[in-house]
């Protein structure tokens, strides 16, 4: 049954498919993009519904994330199968549109692009993607309270900031770095330096970590 976009009975849907944290964590993505949507005169409706949906498919066990995949011949590369956590977003794009019923493609790429991030995300995209680290419930990462008042003073840099602290903590981690990642990390830092001049990313996120 596909539903009708209808923020409630999206929400209640979410509560019975996600594990209670992954719930919490939702709804605080699902708030905070909201409020930054107010900052950056953004729609509420697609922050909020974005926000919703962008882990939902996150609870599925690595295997079935990876047959649903095949399955819905939803194309992934060889780090996201090394790595099938990266997949959650595509295939959580898929069922944005599939079983929840979102016809809005702002909101299906910001959940598509949500946690590699891309090069030029639109402001939606930017939105979602800096919500789903400064949430209120996330506590492990370096700086969170800069780059929480960051994200409502300068979304691009605060992209850039978590791109940069992404990449620290999987490389400390000794992870695959997804290459979108890279692209949208050159890509963010060019703005950086444009804006900052011969400031460094790195002053703020040496020795970081995403806590992802």
């Amino acid at each position: 049954m596909v539903m009708k976009g209808n923020v409630t009975t999206i929400r209640k849907c979410l509560k019975k498919k996600l594990d209670p944290f992954r719930y919490e964590h939702t709804l605080g993505v699902a708030y905070t993009a909201m409020c930054l949507a107010m900052k950056y005169g953004e729609d509420l409706y697609k922050a909020e519904m974005a926000g919703l949906l962008h882990d939902c498919a996150k609870c599925y066990p690595d295997d079935v994330k990876l047959a649903k995949c095949e399955k819905y011949n939803i194309s992934i590369t060889e780090v996201e199968r090394r790595n099938p956590s990266l997949v959650h977003a595509k295939l959580g794009a898929f069922l944005a549109m599939n079983k929840y019923g979102v016809t809005d493609m702002d909101i299906i790429d910001a959940i598509l692009n949500h946690t590699t991030g891309k090069p030029a995300m639109t402001r939606l995209e930017k939105i979602i993607f800096v919500a789903d680290y400064i949430e209120p419930r996330r506590n492990k990462a370096p700086n969170l309270d800069m780059i929480r008042r960051l994200a409502f003073e300068d979304l691009d840099q605060a992209t850039c900031v978590i791109l940069k602290s992404t990449l620290n903590y999987l490389k400390t981690r000794e992870e695959a770095i997804d290459e979108m990642t890279l692209r949208a990390y050159e890509f963010y830092e060019k703005e950086w330096k444009k804006e900052k001049g011969n400031e460094s990313v790195e002053s703020v996120t040496e020795n970081g970590e995403a806590g992802l």
